[in-house]
């Protein structure tokens, strides 16, 4: 086994590392991984961190989960890949179908990409491209949601409002409509101000509109910004009326995240009699949908957007595609996946999971240090007073949290856990005891 030192040298000059300024890496060697063992991740010197943010949120289930893992060994026996236009093949057609049945029909047409950022390109592209079919070409504009985070390649950060990752390709980009978001710690008149702010963007710019783009319950990137399912049904029912697409970006909270399997559910469920016109017009996933092990994305959309495509002309057909589109190894891991949640069970252990974190945080909120604590699902966050965070608050807590045993990376001054599914109550215990110690450790130094 390569030294620690060398490998984290070696990667400071093979590696362009993401999201990452090259030049700090000689300050803070990046730390070298040697092998996952369920929420665990070893370093080539052998010492533990437990993986707090699930390796950027796509762990679901530990590292190494063994069904997850024999799913893909038995396909990589049989099929690895084969393109996907104008073949098909078994793990691409179940998984449309076991996400279709989960929309119930609603949502019943799958297209396969590679990662988040291309699957929010896709259904901006498939947006246009619809109306543009139906004779509604003028229809090109996008309206997303301040802080919101949608990706990084063009399409996507013309629908992002995070400057860190905007300023640099403001030029490049397409001009969004970008409207107010809610946030649960500025209580339901943050909600009331979003959804009056949209209503008057949909009032005067409505025919010029192709979709409305939001991230479900959680702003994520936003610094886990969290806002309730009467906000999104408001949404969808003013994009409805003003005969608008609407886009839920699951990329990072669905697969269980937030309790359920699509976060669009908690809509569903507080929608007494909702029908199908109450799911969105596009959902995408990524991130999770494999567990943490193969890039795949996929966009799920009706059969209203599906048959605007349906033509002799190919050139009214949907022209976008990816190499590894619907790649059969991927596939068969996001199978696999689907089929844990299939009777409902792993949904209840999650619940069980989250009352863990939430019992074992609480204490949190009578720490004066402490902001806002919050939790939907398995997403825990608390925010630390600016005045005790500093500068390089992330940064410094990021490498105290590494002596704990705790592989964490806060946003900004928020520190939060989205952990893999595999929290009991000793887990939930020693992890707050984890974030507390660093907290204390990170305090005394500033």
């Amino acid at each position: 086994m390569m030294p620690v030192q060398d490998l984290a040298h070696r990667s400071q000059t093979a590696i362009w590392h993401p999201c990452t300024q090259m030049a700090h890496l000689h300050r803070v060697p990046p730390l070298p991984i040697a092998r996952g063992e369920g929420p665990w991740l070893v370093d080539t010197d052998g010492r533990r961190y437990f993986d707090a943010n699930s390796s950027w949120w796509v762990n679901l289930f530990g590292h190494g989960d063994a069904g997850i893992t024999g799913a893909i060994h038995r396909q990589l026996d049989t099929l690895a890949h084969v393109m996907l236009a104008g073949c098909t093949h078994e793990p691409a057609v179940r998984l449309g179908e076991l996400l279709a049945a989960r929309t119930g029909g609603q949502l019943g047409h799958t297209f396969f990409a590679s990662d988040g950022a291309s699957a929010i390109e896709i259904a901006l592209k498939m947006s246009f491209h619809a109306w543009a079919n139906q004779g509604q070409a003028q229809r090109r504009e996008f309206v997303c949601l301040r802080h919101g985070y949608h990706g990084e390649t063009i399409g996507a950060l013309a629908v992002t409002d995070v400057q860190l990752f905007r300023d640099a390709y403001a030029p490049l980009l397409m001009q969004a409509h970008i409207v107010a978001s809610p946030d649960s710690r500025d209580g339901a008149a943050s909600e009331a101000e979003a959804l009056h702010a949209l209503r008057e963007l949909l009032a005067a710019r409505g025919e010029h509109i192709a979709a409305v783009v939001v991230e479900p319950l959680v702003q994520c990137a936003a610094g886990m910004r969290m806002h309730s399912p009467a906000y999104l049904r408001a949404v969808r029912e003013l994009t409805r009326e003003a005969g608008v697409h609407l886009i839920a970006d699951e990329i990072a909270v669905g697969c269980g995240r937030t309790g359920r399997f699509f976060a669009w559910e908690h809509v569903l469920a507080a929608t007494p009699g909702a029908d199908g016109p109450f799911w969105p017009d596009f959902l995408t996933l990524s991130k999770g949908i494999t567990a943490g092990t193969l890039p795949l994305s996929l966009v799920l959309t009706t059969d209203a957007v599906y048959n605007a495509f349906w033509s002799d002309d190919v050139r009214r057909g949907f022209l976008h595609s990816h190499s590894y589109s619907g790649n059969a190894l991927a596939c068969a891991a996001a199978v696999a996946v689907l089929e844990r949640f299939a009777d409902g069970a792993l949904l209840g252990e999650l619940a069980q999971q989250a009352q863990h974190l939430r019992t074992a945080f609480a204490p949190l909120a009578d720490d004066d240090r402490v902001e806002h604590l919050r939790q939907r699902g398995t997403i825990l966050a608390f925010d630390v007073k600016a005045e005790l965070a500093g500068a390089d608050f992330a940064l410094r807590y990021h490498l105290a949290a590494r002596t704990h045993g705790l592989l964490i990376r806060p946003i900004g001054g928020t520190v939060y856990l989205m952990p893999p599914y595999v929290v009991d109550a000793p887990t939930a215990a020693w992890l707050a005891r984890a974030v507390g110690a660093t907290l204390d450790e990170v305090s005394h130094a500033a």
